[in-house]
């Protein structure tokens, strides 16, 4: 009896567990494939390289909030919650089905949130939708942005980028001149790309600087705001340096080190010191708007 009585414990603890099995499956089936080519595709791009954090991440606020699915299992959604998790189940249906037969990723991968969302709401109802809202919400970072929006808002970054850098480096008395987004350094040139323009580290910071918030459960709004208004401008403003960094090692070190190994690197490493100097400002507004840990409850 001793024997067998941890491995009934054990099977009873997971049996509530039992009804998500065919879901996980189908989650599987339908998203494998579409996982397995962004890992061969977009993923491997420097714009999209953020795609399988952000996937890690999900993957681990949905384990932290795993009690949901124990605790929801013996309470059945209401008919409201039910038929609201069916339109959104079809609909995501619809629109996988819609981006796979005509490859657009922004609905293939975009139709994980509302398949999701639905099976959530069918099976454990809105308790558990609200507990995974967090996650469900991440999951916007990984789908690519529209054309659309890369042209619109690359163009203008990219010169903007490009007048701050060449003003800062002339003041700093380095033989600098700008023609739209063509810098002329000494007797280098060098085009500031779309890849430059910091669009694609504003969507990874902010994706990081909205996590770091959710993970600190800050209560002050005031102090909230402040870093989530600041994420922007900092992944801009770490872009710029980076933009000025590359020029340079490009003016002192020569074309082949600029475009080589510390042209990646310097991205890599502007990025982690926008994320710290995130970290420091939620410092900083520490002093100014103290927080007030919150009573957890008790289960």
């Amino acid at each position: 009896m001793s024997t067998l009585a941890p491995r009934v414990s054990t099977l009873n603890a997971l049996a509530p567990l039992k009804a998500w099995w065919p879901i996980l499956i189908g989650l599987l089936v339908l998203y494998g494939p579409t996982y397995w080519m962004l890992a061969h595709g977009l993923w491997n791009t420097d714009e999209y390289a953020h795609g399988p954090i952000i996937l890690v991440v999900t993957l681990f606020l949905i384990w932290q909030q795993r009690a949901v699915f124990m605790a929801g299992a013996g309470v059945p959604p209401t008919r409201v919650e039910a038929a609201t998790g069916w339109v959104f189940l079809v609909f995501g249906l619809l629109a996988y089905a819609v981006g796979r037969s005509q490859d657009i990723l922004l609905m293939e991968v975009g139709s994980q949130i509302p398949v999701i969302l639905g099976a959530l709401l069918v099976t454990l109802g809105v308790r558990a939708a609200r507990a995974l809202w967090f996650a469900l919400f991440f999951l916007l970072f990984m789908i690519p942005l529209p054309g659309f929006v890369v042209d619109t808002a690359t163009g203008p970054l990219k010169q903007y980028i490009s007048v701050i850098a060449e003003q800062a480096l002339y003041m700093a008395g380095y033989p600098v001149a700008r023609s739209g987004v063509m810098l002329t350094v000494g007797q280098y040139q060098l085009l500031v790309a779309d890849a430059c323009s910091g669009l694609h580290s504003m969507f990874s910071l902010s994706a990081m600087g909205l996590l770091y918030l959710y993970l600190m459960e800050r209560t002050s709004a005031a102090r909230n705001l402040i870093i989530m208004a600041a994420i922007l401008p900092i992944a801009f403003a770490a872009n710029v340096v980076r933009v000025m960094v590359l020029i340079l090692v490009t003016y002192h070190l020569g074309d082949e080190a600029g475009q080589g190994f510390l042209h990646d690197f310097a991205g890599i490493m502007l990025f982690v010191f926008g994320l710290l100097f995130l970290f420091a400002l939620d410092g900083v507004l520490g002093f100014i708007f103290p927080d007030r840990r919150r009573a957890r409850a008790q289960v």
